[in-house]
């Protein structure tokens, strides 16, 4: 028998689409934040951390609401997007996407600003010293050395949003085939009476979740170690 008939794959392609994407979207302001964050000197920089960190501690319906009345059809976001593509944010394959990509900011920020964070201001200084640019001293010095960090919280990150539940649910539905991603089809075969479904998806999703663990705790190691 083959591996087919037993699962749905649909929804386990769509949440590798929507966390790859909002992954990418993630890591690049993660990142960019981390790295303001880092800097000792900046305005509010407490107050931009607790926003950032906000989604890991608030309920996702509070976050889902939030994202209704930002991105929703009344708003000028929801209107402006929606008359540059024709299509609406909410209860969308888009909404998904900005759904997973909440939930994985928070995570790959704090990674990456502790990354940043932790690498020698001796090594920056010396750079600078040789002439490099800001800019060219945080690329070449800072984020190389940096990397082991920032990978891992991207791993996080990216475990983060293929898991995404409770948000996506609010501001991108339960849409079969368009934001049907894996934990929703496991919510829908439990409401169904559908375990068989719902054991082997949670199965999978479990395996992936562990698989992403040890390779962080594997980079992390490295880190420590000095690698």
């Amino acid at each position: 028998m083959g591996f087919g008939p037993l699962i749905d794959l649909a929804p386990l392609l769509l949440s590798f689409e929507v966390a790859s994407l909002a992954t990418c979207f993630a890591s690049v302001f993660g990142i960019g934040i981390a790295a303001l964050l880092a800097m000792p000197r900046v305005w509010g920089r407490e107050l931009i951390d607790a926003a950032i960190t906000a989604p890991m501690v608030l309920p996702p319906t509070v976050l889902g609401y939030y994202l209704l009345v930002v991105l929703g059809r009344e708003s000028a976001i929801g209107q402006a997007f929606e008359a540059l593509t024709g299509t609406a944010i909410v209860f969308s394959r888009g909404g998904a996407v900005v759904a997973a990509t909440i939930g994985a900011l928070p995570l790959i920020c704090k990674a990456a600003r502790a990354a940043l964070e932790s690498v020698d201001v001796r090594l920056i200084g010396a750079a600078r010293t040789l002439g490099a640019s800001a800019s060219r001293a945080f690329f070449t010095v800072t984020v190389p050395l940096a990397r082991r960090g920032i990978l891992a919280g991207v791993m996080l990150g990216f475990a983060r949003a293929l898991g995404d539940f409770g948000v996506t649910l609010m501001i991108a539905g339960n849409i079969p085939g368009q934001t049907r991603t894996a934990s929703l089809a496991i919510y829908d075969a439990v409401l169904s009476g559908r375990d068989a479904d719902a054991t082997r998806l949670s199965l999978i999703m479990t395996a992936l979740a562990m698989t992403v663990l040890i390779a962080v705790g594997y980079l992390t190691k490295q880190r420590r170690d000095g690698f």
